[in-house]
């Protein structure tokens, strides 16, 4: 069962959720949560992870805005409504100001607690909407450390900013496999194919698929947008993806 931990950085104490196997780890995963928040579907997913046999944590990377109980809904968001009006609260002020710079100076701190626990070695980083971009950025500023990515439901992955996420691509060694929402405004099909023409030419191995009828957030069991296919789905690919390169080693 994921514990509650916290992860010394240089910007301040991040609480996290950290979640190991019951026998011998067969590596670690860093886990970026969605713009929800650090809250028990989380820790549920990372659990699910760390029965296949690896180490998981998943920080509250909103850590200098608040902790994970204020900056998650206490509302039911499988109510839609109820979801409407927590993004409407500020959410996405949270999301715009996790800058690349700050992610950058967080990325190292959580890999290195996660090594503490799970041993050296190649890790995997799987992240869900906006930390999707976080994943991402995580294989750029661990190109060796970092063997598979895995980003599900994520936003804004392709932009025109120079510093766009998938910029971090070029130059990285892992296997990613992308799981787009369908008809999602903020990954549009034209942004899922400049990102296959950015992972084509970095020359990695990937995946990257738009989930036919599953709505942004597919993954949340504890929201209104979950798909219990598309879930299961991006549950098998992602554990695919970590048995190839990080089972085996």
């Amino acid at each position: 069962m994921a514990e509650l931990i916290e992860i010394t950085t240089p910007d301040g104490t991040a609480e996290a959720y950290l979640a190991r196997p019951a026998g011998e780890s067969r590596g670690g995963v860093l886990f970026y949560m969605d713009a929800i928040g650090l809250r028990p579907r989380i820790a549920d997913m990372v659990d699910t992870i760390a029965g296949w046999g690896y180490t998981v944590l998943a920080p509250n990377v909103f850590y200098r805005t608040g902790t994970a109980a204020e900056t998650s809904p206490t509302a039911d968001l499988r109510d839609p409504e109820a979801r409407a009006a927590f993004f409407a609260s500020g959410v996405m002020d949270r999301v715009n100001g996790l800058t690349p710079d700050q992610i950058a100076i967080d990325v190292p701190a959580y890999a290195a607690v996660l090594e503490e626990y799970a041993g050296a070695g190649p890790i995997g980083a799987t992240g869900y909407c906006m930390g999707a971009r976080i994943a991402v950025r995580t294989a750029g500023l661990l190109p060796d450390k970092v063997a598979a990515v895995g980003g599900f439901h994520g936003g804004g992955l392709v932009t025109d900013d120079p510093a766009s996420p998938h910029t971090a691509i070029a130059g990285t060694r892992a296997e990613y496999v992308f799981g787009h929402a369908d008809s999602d405004g903020s990954m549009t099909p034209e942004n899922v194919a400049a990102l296959g023409e950015t992972l084509q030419a970095a020359g990695v191995a990937y995946r990257n698929e738009i989930y036919p009828g599953a709505a942004h957030g597919y993954t949340m069991e504890d929201t209104s947008q979950w798909n219990a296919q598309a879930c299961e789905r991006h549950f098998a690919e992602l554990r695919d993806v970590l048995d190839r390169t990080l089972g085996a080693s």
